[in-house]
């Protein structure tokens, strides 16, 4: 029978974060005690009052940088239990790290510019390949998005699968395989975004405006559209950054 690893004194390897940003902050704080072998896969991490109170900061920041390292595999969340280091941690850090885990304003931004572009292409391949069966899947994501209504992780679960969805159609792995990298590095700030007022009724019509152009087999007004849908999503998206460390400080 496995025993669960003893736990650090986090006390002692816990500082205040004193960093602009303190959803990265903590997230980092955490991958480098990772990296140093302070955290064994299986460890218990303390409970997000118990880390916002040795850091520092919200819960919400805390809240945030957990969400993170849990979509990108590196701890898992289990409810009502905890979250734990995964197994196979350390083999995954560099590629982690690599890819800029430590999410500030600044590197959010130049990952979303590049989805950007990514996106169009996506777009504008899907509507020159994509057959009936291919749009008709699109529109049950579409129809999945407005069923979700103001439940916040369904629908964005039903607009990634509609993304993920478009660059399957567009038949290009390498694309598919970066934009999902891309989108599950920046997953915890679109759950952010989407309580923002009239994140749901712009992002269907959005949606809506890639999907007519695809159907219609219109590349470069499918280009066009998903330049718009990432044009308002960025908006959206920096108006969530600009609030990070205040959401939640009263909790």
């Amino acid at each position: 029978m496995s025993t669960q690893p003893e736990a650090p004194d986090f006390t002692s390897l816990l500082r205040p974060v004193v960093r602009e940003s303190s959803v990265s902050e903590v997230a980092k704080r955490l991958l480098d005690h990772l990296s140093e072998g302070n955290l064994k896969p299986g460890t218990r991490l303390p409970a997000e009052r118990q880390l916002a109170d040795a850091l520092g900061v919200a819960r919400s920041s805390v809240r945030g940088a957990l969400s993170a390292l849990d979509v990108l595999g590196i701890i898992e969340i289990r409810p009502g239990s905890g979250s734990y280091v995964r197994e196979g941690t350390s083999e995954f850090l560099p590629r982690a790290i690599n890819w800029g885990l430590m999410l500030g304003q600044r590197r959010t931004q130049d990952l979303v510019e590049v989805r950007t572009f990514m996106e169009g292409m996506s777009a504008r391949l899907a509507a020159d390949r994509a057959s009936r069966e291919d749009v008709e899947r699109l529109e049950q994501h579409l129809e999945r998005m407005r069923e979700a209504g103001t439940d916040v992780k369904a629908f964005i679960e039903a607009d990634i699968a509609f993304h993920l969805e478009t660059a399957h159609i567009a038949r290009n792995t390498v694309l598919s395989d970066i934009l999902h990298s891309i989108r599950a590095l920046l997953q915890v700030w679109m759950e952010r975004a989407g309580d923002i007022e009239g994140t749901v009724s712009g992002t269907l019509h959005e949606h809506g405006a890639v999907l007519d152009a695809i159907r219609a087999g219109d590349p470069e007004g499918a280009d066009a559209a998903m330049a718009e849908h990432m044009r308002l999503a960025s908006d959206r998206l920096r108006l969530s950054l600009s609030g990070t460390d205040e959401q939640g400080a009263g909790e």
